[in-house]
């Protein structure tokens, strides 16, 4: 890859992050441009967060899958940019691919199965008393962790047109690892998510935390692949 190349890549980048950042920021700063008449720049400040807010309970009412999709898709591209970052590259050299491949597995998968997930667990445990937390939380850290981290692992795999053999044998090989290493993160945030979180908005503080774990599930879903890119490159 040449400097000019390099050039081209960072600005393309720095071009995306711009235009997300400006329409998210436009999104949230003209909640209210329909009532704007009259108001001072100061009350158009104050009422953007619990309209916003106001906006977001009401997209959930309405379309509760797809607007957990679309946070779960952005939650997820973010926190592969972060991964990359965190393995090294510098803020505007992220694979633009790899971080589109992760939003995807965010935005068609997590989203809807999380929406659904949640609700089967307040089936499959309908008391209310204390200690039904602490089992919830061991559920969602065995059975839901472990299919949640497979299905990530076998999509991306699957999204890098990568050998099946070679997918299922690399999961194997991370499996625990990955599983045990969201025991020192999820545990203390899932007394959170099944003690004081109304089911409904569940998915959106577990994004909050994926933030982190995404940054480490990225890492542990592309750290073989990377290396055999580079194996290949130097090869070349």
């Amino acid at each position: 890859v040449t400097d000019k190349d390099r050039q081209v890549d960072r600005f393309l980048n720095a071009s995306l992050i711009a235009a997300a950042a400006a329409y998210a920021l436009g999104k949230i700063v003209t909640v209210d441009q329909d009532y704007w008449q009259g108001w001072t720049f100061y009350e158009i400040i104050k009422y953007a967060p619990v309209h916003n807010w106001s906006a977001y309970e009401e997209a959930l009412r309405s379309h509760p899958v797809l607007a957990k999709m679309m946070i779960s898709g952005i939650v997820y591209s973010i926190g592969d940019w972060m991964a990359q970052c965190y393995e090294g590259k510098p803020v505007l050299d992220f694979s633009r691919t790899r971080m589109l491949r992760s939003g995807l597995v965010g935005f068609c998968l997590h989203g809807s199965l999380s929406h659904y997930y949640y609700h089967v667990c307040e089936a499959l445990f309908p008391f209310k008393e204390w200690w039904v937390v602490p089992l919830k939380v061991g559920f969602d850290q065995t059975i839901w962790s472990a299919f949640w981290n497979s299905v990530y692992f076998i999509t991306l795999g699957l999204l890098r047109l990568e050998n099946p053999v070679t997918i299922v044998s690399e999961l194997r090989s991370t499996f625990f690892p990955l599983l045990t290493a969201g025991w020192k993160l999820w545990p203390f945030a899932h007394l959170v998510t099944y003690g004081l979180i109304p089911v409904e908005q569940r998915l959106l503080w577990v994004d909050c935390v994926e933030l982190v774990w995404v940054t480490i599930l990225s890492m542990y879903s592309n750290e073989k692949a990377e290396a055999r890119s580079s194996e290949d490159a130097e090869k070349s």
